[in-house]
Order: C-alpha cells, then sequence, then structure tokens
C-alpha cells in the first residue's frame, strides 16, 4: 500500500485507553477517535449548532 498522507494526528492522549483527534487534510474536519483494547470508535466533532468542527486547511497548490 502506498502512503496516506490525508489524515493526521493533531491530539493524542493515554496509552492503554487511547484518544485521538484527526484532521481531514482535505476537508479540514476534524474526527475523534477512541481505542481500548479491541474496541474502539470514530465519530465528527461538531460544532454548537451540529455542523462538523472544520479546521482551516492550507490551500493545495
Amino acid at each position: 500500500m502506498g502512503k496516506n498522507d490525508r489524515f493526521q494526528v493533531i491530539y493524542t492522549q493515554g496509552a492503554m485507553d487511547v484518544m485521538r483527534i484527526l484532521l481531514d487534510t482535505e476537508t479540514g474536519v476534524q474526527y475523534l477517535q477512541v481505542a481500548n483494547g479491541y474496541a474502539g470508535g470514530l465519530t465528527p466533532l461538531l460544532d454548537a449548532d451540529g455542523r462538523p468542527l472544520k479546521w482551516a486547511v492550507e490551500e493545495r497548490a
């Protein structure tokens, strides 16, 4: 498989119970990923109006 740079980890916490915030560099949407052993989940972070929380993504050349 080739290298995929679309998602970047912008925050991480924990060793056994891991919580990360991922940034989709194409859309700017942020996601919360939680993992505990073999279980885990992924969900977009939402603003006060229920819309996906976005990060200003630099323009690609």
